[in-house]
């Protein structure tokens, strides 16, 4: 790689990197793995050595994630939480062996604990009382979240015994157990709410509510690992954790002290078996130099303590038999191979199904029925066949041919030119696309209907719903005869249905659920034709004129419009009194400075979140773009931006402003 290529792959990865802490530490909402995660930093650190002059002190290397959210107050840590370094090598952890063995060059010990897979929090001691909790943060200042904290049964608000500091901090780990877990998550479904990913997720998220009362509700546990204070009784950690017990703290029982680092290889060897049997989940193991003195003289790096290492495992993977392959059809049309597979154990979860993505992953991994497959929980979440033991497969096993026709309906399938994916293009006839559309119409972020998924299906499989023109003709004594509804659920479900007719227009084109037309088209569509009719007959020229609306999105409109059962469904939707087009309070004021502008919005900031940020921008007449080009008038940039964003701005002299820069646009 030429020095050029260097410079544009390091930009990436730290765009890449900024966006993922963001999506990880602030909205408890990560897209990747961990392991991905690590191998983008490894590469960019690497990168870095190897490319000295794109040194850039705000690279996502010279920091750590933070998962300040500008919510709760921030408070500095009396003693900072550095990252650790982390490993998925044993000869790594050799090498990390031999540094402190180099350094101290006299015995030393380790202590051995499990990396459990919660969210950090520091919790502050004067005189045997709770005082103030906080989170990691950016290290050096994070959340308080202390009447939260306050909320988890296991985490003392007063010390027993005797013997403990006037004043000291304890750090620990808040996690979710498996069971507490999927009884939350069990609840949540019932309410019709989002569910969570994964026990982290979910704890994360927890922390973070404003209402302490919701919090003591949810499972939430605590183990403490680590105790820091002037004055400790003991100049060892181990031994500091085991006094910690008596003074009322829960104190891992897994924790073990060892003499050499193949006392460190069984611990991990036996936890990288045995963590499936454990009520909670933990990534990996972290080894600690157990003596106070020594730590000291082994010291740190800007950002990690060099007497400590997390060894991460990698994501669980089984064996098991191919049995068979169906094919799903989601809401668009989209087809989704899946393997039906011999159930086996994977990750403390007993796994059936696995998706084969589309007919290019198929191809590329050469699966077939009765192969034996290798199996793996990606980012420990969502199962995927990643691998086929080709040495075992039987003589008579043939290619699979992909399917031609839609599953459901018998329509011929298509696939569009760029996309991965096979659709069924019965959009308007097509069972599993129609239950997909109702799901769709009803959800939060559409009509807003308080209805479950479940009862959308349940409406359309007892004949009472074909189309979502059919919701606004629905009568409580039709939903007095199905299972679960009651006079009390069936009045607050037709009234939900009959104030969902006031939902904004471009909610109600989002609702209808055409192909390409997400949540930001249907803004845009709706401010550019201003109501449902006049969308209607858009031509093709007048719509691909509209900024963001190119071939495919047009084409899809256009196609939606043409076909007589959406014409149906729209004429059902009118008469009931559904809000058809823009209100004034919707269209933006031709005078406002901000119109016609076009801006990119990176970072966060004190006053706003980023959606408040990009409503704001929308009824100021503005324009939200994803990125920077030369048709871009501001970058809105606030604290953590990327670095490669701001860079692209300076080069295509566009203009970098603040958050009271944009507030002095919006208000002068």
């Amino acid at each position: 790689m030429d020095a050029t290529k260097a410079k544009i792959r390091i930009e990436e990865l730290r765009d890449l990197i900024n966006e993922h802490n963001h999506k990880y530490y602030v909205l408890s909402s990560p897209e990747i793995s961990d392991y991905d995660y690590d191998q983008m930093m490894k590469e960019l650190e690497t990168l870095e050595r190897k490319y000295p002059d794109y040194h850039d002190p705000a690279s996502p290397t010279e920091r750590i994630g933070s998962d300040i959210t500008k919510v709760f107050e921030q408070v500095a840590h009396a003693y900072p939480m550095l990252s650790l370094g982390n490993t998925y090598s044993k000869e790594e952890l050799a090498d990390f062996d031999k540094r402190v063995s180099k350094n101290l060059n006299e015995p030393y010990e380790y202590v051995c604990e499990l990396k459990y897979d919660g969210v950090s929090i520091s919790i502050y001691y004067h005189d045997g009382r709770l005082s103030h909790a906080i989170t990691r943060g950016d290290g050096t200042k994070g959340d308080n979240v202390t009447n939260n904290v306050k909320t988890i049964r296991s985490i003392p608000l007063k010390l027993k015994g005797k013997g403990y500091p006037g004043d000291f901090y304890v750090r620990g780990e808040i996690y979710m157990p498996h069971a507490g877990f999927a009884r939350l998550n069990e609840e949540r479904k019932g309410r019709d709410e989002q569910t969570f990913a994964n026990p982290r997720n979910a704890a994360s998220g927890t922390l973070k509510l404003q209402n302490p009362a919701e919090v003591a509700n949810r499972p939430m546990e605590c183990y403490l690992y680590a105790v820091l204070s002037e004055h400790l009784p003991h100049a060892t950690h181990f031994e500091n954790l085991q006094e910690a017990k008596k003074w009322g703290f829960r104190i891992p029982d897994h924790v073990k002290k060892v003499s050499d680092i193949n006392e460190v290889f069984e611990f991990i060897t036996h936890w990288d078996n045995a963590r499936k049997e454990l009520p909670f989940d933990i990534d990996g193991v972290v080894i600690k130099v157990n003596n106070y003195n020594q730590q000291q003289k082994l010291g740190y790096t800007a950002k990690t303590p060099r007497w400590a290492i997390s060894y991460k495992f990698k994501a669980e993977k089984a064996s098991t038999v191919l049995e068979s392959i169906d094919y799903q059809v989601g809401r668009t049309g989209a087809i989704t191979p899946v393997a039906n597979l011999q159930p086996v154990l994977l990750a403390g979860t007993t796994v059936k199904r696995a998706s084969l993505h589309n007919q290019d992953q198929m191809e590329i991994l050469d699966v077939r029925p009765a192969d034996v497959v290798y199996v793996e929980k990606g980012g420990e979440i969502i199962p995927k066949i990643v691998g086929v033991d080709k040495t075992v497969r039987k003589q008579e096993s043939k290619p699979v041919k992909f399917a031609e026709q839609c599953p459901e309906c018998g329509t011929k399938l298509v696939k569009i030119p760029g996309e991965a994916k096979h659709f069924c293009p019965n959009q308007i006839g097509c069972p599993p696309q129609i239950v997909g559309k109702l799901e769709h119409f009803v959800s939060r972020k559409a009509m807003d209907i308080g209805m479950a998924e479940a009862t959308a299906a349940q409406l359309y499989n007892e004949g009472l719903v074909k189309d979502v023109g059919d919701f606004y003709s629905l009568k409580k004594e039709q939903l007095l005869t199905l299972d679960r509804f009651a006079e009390k659920s069936a009045d607050n479900l037709v009234k939900s249905i009959q104030d969902s007719r006031n939902v904004p227009f471009y909610r109600v084109l989002y609702a209808l659920g055409i192909r390409f037309v997400g949540e930001t088209v249907s803004k845009t569509l709706a401010r550019a034709f201003k109501s449902m009719e006049s969308l209607s007959v858009a031509t093709y020229d007048e719509l691909i004129a509209v900024d963001e609306v190119g071939d495919r999105i047009a084409q899809s409109v256009q196609d939606y419009f043409k076909n007589e059962r959406s014409k149906a469904i729209i004429d059902k939707l009118k008469n009931a009194g559904v809000n058809m087009q823009l209100t004034e309070n919707e269209t933006p004021s031709a005078d406002r400075k901000l119109s016609g502008k076009t801006i990119v919005i990176s970072g966060t900031f004190e006053s706003y979140s980023r959606t408040e940020l990009k409503n704001l921008i929308e009824k100021n007449g503005a324009r939200n773009a994803g990125s920077l080009s030369g048709n871009t008038d501001f970058l809105l940039a606030g604290s953590n931006a990327g670095p490669a964003k701001l860079n692209k701005a300076k080069e295509l002299a566009v203009d970098i402003i603040t958050e009271k820069d944009f507030e002095n646009l919006i208000t002068g």
